[in-house]
């Protein structure tokens, strides 16, 4: 498992740019609703402390993670984020619901990512029981929220820097 060898909060934030004048979009499933909010809370946490302002911090909530993609597309269609976090947790029960949902949300979320021109981070807990969700929604491996944040805003920053990079072309 990579988590074991990694702690997801983790980072040098010598290596993170400013979120300063970055606007993002979280979206939330309610379902596991006790390791949902703790990731938004690190995600949160995390943008605020690498300079993103809170008023440019949009988070809106679905009924489960399969609701996150069109929550997602909502948010790329009817605000101005340049990122959208999209954050649930899906565990392992009896049946094969988990691998279609975890498919169709991975597959959803990455495809919204590249049809729209706006970074999609997935930041879905896909587990086996509810202590593996805990140990990843700031136990001992971290915050997943931190890290999708993380994410998000590097994206934004590739994403300038090769619009700079063009312009300077032109």
């Amino acid at each position: 498992m990579a988590t074991k060898l990694k702690n997801l909060s983790t980072y040098n934030p010598k290596k993170i740019p400013s979120a300063k004048d970055m606007k993002f979009g979280i979206i939330v499933s309610e379902w596991n609703e006790e390791i949902t909010n703790a990731l938004c809370k690190g995600a949160v946490e995390t943008l605020l402390e690498n300079g993103a302002k809170m008023q440019n911090i949009k988070i809106k909530y679905v009924p489960g993670s399969f609701e996150l993609v069109y929550g997602a597309d909502l948010l790329i269609q009817n605000t101005e984020s340049e990122a959208i976090i999209c954050l649930g947790c899906v565990i392992q029960g009896e049946t094969r619901h988990f691998d279609f949902i975890c498919d169709a949300v991975s597959n959803g979320i990455m495809k919204l990512g590249t049809e729209n021109g706006v970074p999609v981070i997935f930041g879905v807990l896909t587990t086996n029981n509810l202590e593996q969700a805990q140990d990843r929604a700031g136990g001992k491996h971290g915050n997943k929220g931190t890290e999708a944040a993380l994410t998000a805003i590097k994206m934004v920053a590739l994403q300038n820097e090769l619009e700079d990079e063009f312009l300077e072309f032109e």
